[in-house]
Parts: C-alpha cells; sequence; structure tokens
C-alpha cells in the first residue's frame, strides 16, 4: 500500500502547488507573500512536479492567453479547438516550451507579475533533471510496488503536472453546470472539487478571474481557498482587498490576471 499512499501524497501535493502557486499566484497574483514564501513554493513546486515541472513563467503566460482569448483559435488549450484532449495537450506542449526557451514574443500587457527564479527554473526544464526524477520514481516502485496493477501509476506520476492541466481544460470546457453566462463554454464540473483542488470551478474563475475563492454558491467547496484563508490567518500570505478593474477594448472588466501594468512593468 506504500506505492498508493506514495501517489495519493503526490497527486495532492502536485496539484495544491499548480492551483496555489502557479495559478492562483503566479498567472493572477490573487495574494501576496513576501521573497521567503515565494521561494518556498517555488521549489515546493518543483519539488512536488518533479519530473514535469512547469515553469512559473510559461505557465502565467499560457494562462493569461486561455482567459484572453478563451475558447476561440488563439486559445492555447481549449476543447472546442481540439478533435481530442491528446492533440489538445501536444498543441499546448509545443506553445508552453516556445515560452520556456523565450522564443515567443507577446504584448506587454500578457508580462510581468509572475514569480521568477532562474536556478529553478533552469534545473527544472532541463533533461537531466527529468531524468533524476523518473529515475527517482522507477526506484521507489522497485523497491515498495508489491503488485503488477501498482506499475500503472508510474506514468501518471511522470506527466502529473500536465495531467492535471489536461484534466482541468479539457473538462473544465466541456462537463458540468453554468452559474453565469459569460463569453465561453467555461463550466463547473464539479460541486465539492475533491479532484483538482478548485480548479474544476472553471465557469465560476472565468467570471471572476482575480477572485481567489473559485466557489460561488453556498452548496460549492473550494478545497485549495481553505488552504489560502488559513495561510493568510497565519500571515504567510495577504489577500488583495480590492479586485481593481481594467479597460479592454474600452470595456471595463474584471482584472483578467490581478496585475496592474504598471506594476506588471515593475516586476
Amino acid at each position: 500500500m506504500f506505492i498508493v499512499w506514495f501517489f495519493i501524497a503526490h497527486y495532492i501535493l502536485s496539484i495544491f502547488c499548480q492551483t496555489f502557486f502557479l495559478h492562483r499566484y503566479g498567472a493572477h497574483r490573487m495574494f501576496t507573500m513576501n521573497k521567503f514564501w515565494e521561494r518556498f513554493f517555488h521549489a515546493l513546486t518543483y519539488i512536488s512536479q518533479g519530473a514535469s515541472y512547469l515553469n512559473p513563467r510559461a505557465y502565467a503566460l499560457l494562462h493569461r492567453l486561455h482567459h484572453a482569448y478563451s475558447d476561440t483559435r488563439r486559445d492555447p488549450h481549449s476543447p472546442t479547438q481540439f478533435p481530442n484532449v491528446m492533440a489538445m495537450m501536444w498543441a499546448t506542449k509545443k506553445r508552453y516550451e516556445g515560452f520556456c526557451k523565450r522564443m515567443e514574443q507577446l504584448e506587454d500587457r500578457f508580462e510581468g507579475g509572475y514569480p521568477e527564479w532562474p536556478l529553478i527554473d533552469n534545473i527544472g526544464f532541463s533533461r537531466v533533471s527529468v531524468f533524476a526524477w523518473v529515475g527517482f520514481y522507477v526506484a521507489i516502485y522497485l523497491i515498495f510496488a508489491t503488485v503488477w496493477w501498482q506499475w500503472l501509476l508510474l506514468p501518471l506520476q511522470f506527466l502529473m503536472g500536465p495531467l492535471h492541466g489536461a484534466i482541468v481544460n479539457w473538462c473544465g470546457h466541456k462537463y458540468g453546470y453554468r452559474n453565469f453566462a459569460v463569453s465561453d463554454e467555461s463550466r463547473n464540473t464539479l460541486f465539492f472539487d475533491f479532484v483538482t483542488m478548485g480548479e474544476l470551478f472553471q465557469n465560476n474563475h472565468h467570471r471572476f478571474c482575480s477572485s481567489p475563492n473559485f466557489a460561488k454558491r453556498w452548496f460549492e467547496i473550494d478545497p485549495c481557498y481553505l488552504v489560502i484563508r488559513g495561510l493568510a490567518l497565519l500571515h504567510v500570505v495577504k489577500l488583495n482587498e480590492v479586485e481593481a478593474p481594467y479597460e479592454l477594448d474600452g470595456v471595463e472588466q474584471e482584472l483578467s490576471w490581478g496585475v496592474p501594468q504598471a506594476e506588471a512593468k515593475k516586476a
């Protein structure tokens, strides 16, 4: 049973870091934290995602593009634009690698406000790091696996980061219910999102892009937000008091990624 608990722990810690650090903090800056805690969670994200570590800058740029062009041809990962989840994730992978290598430039409005730590980010993107993590996972299975079916979990651990992205980006725009009329196909897949710690409240999130609480109705539960509230009480993070508006094409809207351009250019 050690392998099962090892997989569950890896799954939970990885999705927590993805939604808490990469998404809500890195892409949207829904709350702030000092440099010590930013580096702590940056390192934790590398450790938890391991072989499938996602660069915070590349993740933020992809996600901001997703909000700006949700479910259109310019959306980097929309199920409305791809025939299946594998095709969607392969296209996303190519865009992601372009951002990691800084081969693709975006408008200034998409840049800034995301955490960067060149040492960790360069290590995480290297093949040496990927193969080292793969070797570590295989060693754990060689030592502790007791039945054949446990080995079926191993490929999922290799691809934990993209696995979570596939679940959220495909299911969150294809299956479930809608609380709000928005211009895209975003949906709330679960009313208690125990699978991705709140990420599957996509319809709520696309309506209130800078809100750290993805649950909006009384019966909805966002587990990550409960953790964020606890961290705020401990003064590890500070929740934003005001969700500032911005203008897009002359229409005032909610700030898509929580970082006004003046601040983004300073970051």
